[in-house]
């Protein structure tokens, strides 16, 4: 990433979004960071965040945001010409009243993961007790399976798992289920695993 011309000010924090002037990308943008978010939720908080980085021209590639128990979690890969240093300052007044929790961390580039297989839906629900997500998964890698997104709920009592996860080339659907459904009789939930249409994803 070249420098910016001495004539021009450095990216500095400000009081406000508000207040910020967008900053032109002068490079195509390199730099893969993270930028996690966590605290209190409110309104407003997805668009002060993807707002600011909009100013520094860059490009949000995945994200994930969600609530949990009432708190706000949001995490973005962001591609951008500038560093990790200055994607922190311009996030900075987000974090003013202590609300709101922001890491910035800059990500080696890999190639993408090889991901060959047939992908599943797996769905777990049953009374909550500790251990249902270590016990589940536990079974899922100790069958090859590479779990790409899951997501848990507890409503009152009833404990809900989602997940979306691939076996690898050779890996068998129906010894999974089978050591699923004996480990579900022990822990009192019931699973189900489905083929994910490929037209879907």
């Amino acid at each position: 990433m070249r420098s910016s011309p001495a004539s021009e000010p450095p990216l500095r924090p400000v009081d406000t979004l508000a207040q910020m002037d967008a900053i032109p990308p002068e490079v195509e943008p390199a730099n893969l960071i993270a930028v996690t978010v966590l605290g209190d939720d409110r309104p407003g908080i997805v668009a002060d965040v993807t707002s600011a980085l909009a100013r520094l021209g860059g490009n949000l590639e995945d994200s994930t945001m969600t609530l949990l128990r009432g708190h706000f979690a949001m995490v973005v890969l962001l591609r951008t010409p500038h560093a990790g240093s200055e994607v922190e300052a311009v996030l900075h007044p987000l974090t003013d009243g202590g609300q709101l929790v922001v890491d910035v961390r800059p990500l080696p580039e890999h190639d993408a993961p090889d991901r060959r297989g047939t992908a599943y839906a797996l769905r777990v629900h049953g009374a909550d007790r500790p251990g249902i997500v270590a016990t589940i998964t536990g079974v899922v890698a100790r069958h090859g399976g590479n779990i790409i997104d899951l997501g848990t709920r507890l409503g009152g009592t009833m404990y809900v798992l989602v997940a979306e996860l691939v076996l690898p080339e050779g890996g068998s659907a129906e010894a999974l289920e089978r050591e699923l459904a004996q480990v579900s009789r022990d822990i009192g939930v019931e699973v189900h695993l489905t083929p994910v249409d490929d037209d879907l994803l």
